[in-house]
């Protein structure tokens, strides 16, 4: 199974049947074994929907308004990252138990600092012979130096103080070693031998500021009392010289190793605005940050070159025009709807493709779960009763049929709800034409259709009463003719439902030469009087298609 979440989601400006069935059908594949799987919606949630989420006590689906892959969604989380303070050898411990060849470097509040690449501290470590930087020279500690030999203090003088030393190696006579000290102050010398009893006493009687005695032997009694009186630090190493010397190199802190020159990019890019840009850079590593500049994840070249695309179950729709954005872009991997079959949509392998003729898609699911012998939790149940008695105005409306009065049933019973006492109090839960601008009231439930090569734009609003519409109605005309503008629609119309009187006012903009078609009563200029029409998929769209193909493009 993939390990990309597969994500359940209903159309563009969802009503409540596309919230409640990518919900329940989340829930549903969760039950059944599939746990990487999760409810989303990609547009906002109505008035209406919003009281049957709160009263059923289910939070709103994640906002997801574009499924395109981004930098976020293919970056890695779970980030093992460097801190300014780490020492190499804690750094190269991180890169080499993760397999890596370059990791952030992040600050207390999370943000980057910069990267850090196992090739630059190398070079650090060995410089080419004209670098000013020496190997010998180190800024940190005597407690780290300790600490990353797994050694001991015999003697200890203010040990925790990051300082300039310079670390050198007793491997020479006597008379040359006091040469050699004089290359640098005597109190940045750290000094490294074994058990050489005359270097030893040489060096404290100079004023070096610590010898690390190796091998695990220790100063005598009297060169430590020397020692002790010469404030001078006494260091023991298990270890032999060459790998003290080696590990003492390793103490000191990653900073002069940290790049601040690096790229990084916000978890909403997008992969292929920035895929060609990735691939030219040296960097091998890019920080994903969020909105508070804090990173989030990381991402290689290599993740860019196959990505894996989101993984999606459309649900209450069937084709591209009312998907989310980037659904052309996914992987399609189950359809269930009732509305007609759209015609546009494709799949890269054989999917699960469920439409049934029945009023609501939260049947269709409900009926999964009774199928299965598995019963919903009563949250999710009065959902799904939502969704049914949403789209079909309480069993009332021309689309229901037998199956949804059969499934509402069931879901009362799970529910434990009284669905003819919810149904009234969801149904006068606020008026949209009376609470939004008339923007709003035109995109709210606005499904888009591509059709013998007209473009148009059916939305439906559905009031217990139609008083608030004649106040608004100029208002509503212009922002239905701004939207078809910005959308490329020939034809769009907005259906104001009386769910009480199963009466329908229509609102229409666009192609002349359609609107004349249109043979219901005018009241209006642009303004038709539907009476007993209540239903968009099955008594207006069967109207209208069937003017358009009666009407050539262009005509």
């Amino acid at each position: 199974m993939s390990d990309v979440k597969t994500l359940v989601v209903g159309h563009k400006n969802p009503d409540t049947d596309a919230i409640c069935s990518a919900i329940a059908y989340a829930e549903y594949l969760q039950a059944i074994g599939n746990k990487n799987v999760e409810a989303i919606r990609c547009g906002e949630v109505n008035s209406r929907t919003d009281f049957v989420l709160r009263k059923a006590g289910v939070s709103q689906p994640r906002l997801v308004t574009d499924t395109r892959l981004t930098v976020g969604g293919v970056s890695r989380r779970h980030v093992v990252g460097a801190h300014y303070d780490d020492t190499f050898q804690e750094a190269f411990n991180k890169m080499r138990n993760e397999g890596l060849r370059s990791m952030p470097v992040l600050r207390e509040d999370g943000s980057v600092e910069g990267m850090l690449s196992m090739q630059k501290m190398v070079e650090l470590l060995l410089p080419e012979s004209n670098q000013e930087i020496q190997p010998r020279q180190i800024k940190t500690s005597l407690s780290t130096i300790c600490h990353v030999l797994g050694g001991r203090f015999q003697h200890a003088v203010d040990d925790e103080s990051r300082e300039d030393l310079v670390l050198t190696v007793a491997a020479m006579s006597a008379e040359v070693f006091k040469d050699k000290l004089k290359e640098y102050p005597a109190e940045q010398h750290v000094v490294v031998l074994g058990n050489r009893p005359t270097i030893q006493e040489s060096s404290i009687k100079y004023g070096v500021r610590a010898l690390v005695i190796t091998g695990g032997y220790e100063l005598s009694e009297e060169l430590l009392k020397l020692a002790r009186k010469n404030n001078i630090t006494v260091l023991i190493s298990p270890r032999d010289t060459a790998s003290t010397t080696l590990l003492m190199k390793c103490a000191k802190p990653i900073g002069d190793a940290i790049w601040t020159d690096f790229i990084s990019f916000p978890e909403n890019t997008l992969v292929e605005s920035i895929r060609n840009e990735v691939l030219q850079k040296g960097q091998v590593l890019f920080p994903v940050i969020n909105e508070q500049k804090k990173m989030v994840g990381v991402f290689s070249k290599t993740d860019l070159i196959n990505p894996k695309p989101a993984r999606l179950i459309l649900v209450d729709h069937n084709e591209y025009a009312q998907a989310v954005t980037g659904a052309s872009d996914a992987d399609i991997v189950e359809v269930i709807d009732h509305h007609k079959l759209g015609g546009s949509l494709s799949s890269r392998e054989p999917i699960r493709f469920i439409i049934e003729p029945i009023g609501s898609t939260c049947s269709i699911v409900a009926n999964m779960f009774k199928q299965a012998g598995i019963e919903p939790s009563s949250k999710i149940a009065l959902c799904m009763a939502s969704g049914i008695i949403s789209d079909t105005l309480f069993l009332t409306s021309p689309t229901t049929t037998e199956a949804d009065k059969e499934i509402l049933t069931w879901l009362e019973e799970v529910s434990g709800a009284d669905l003819k006492a919810f149904a009234e109090e969801m149904f006068a839960e606020g008026s949209i034409l009376k609470g939004s601008s008339a923007k709003e009231v035109v995109q709210v439930d606005c499904k888009e259709y591509d059709e013998d090569g007209w473009k148009l734009a059916v939305a439906q609003v559905e009031e217990l009463e139609l008083d608030h519409f004649w106040p608004k109605k100029q208002e509503l005309e212009e922002a239905l003719l701004e939207m078809a503008r910005q959308r490329g629609r020939d034809f769009a119309c907005l259906l104001i439902t009386d769910i009480t009187k199963h009466y329908s006012l229509l609102l229409t903009v666009g192609n002349e030469q359609v609107i004349e078609r249109i043979e219901y009563p005018e009241l209006m200029p642009n303004l038709f009087e539907l009476d007993g029409i209540v239903s968009r998929k099955k008594q207006l769209m069967p109207v209208l298609l069937r003017i358009l193909s009666g009407c050539p493009r262009g005509f």
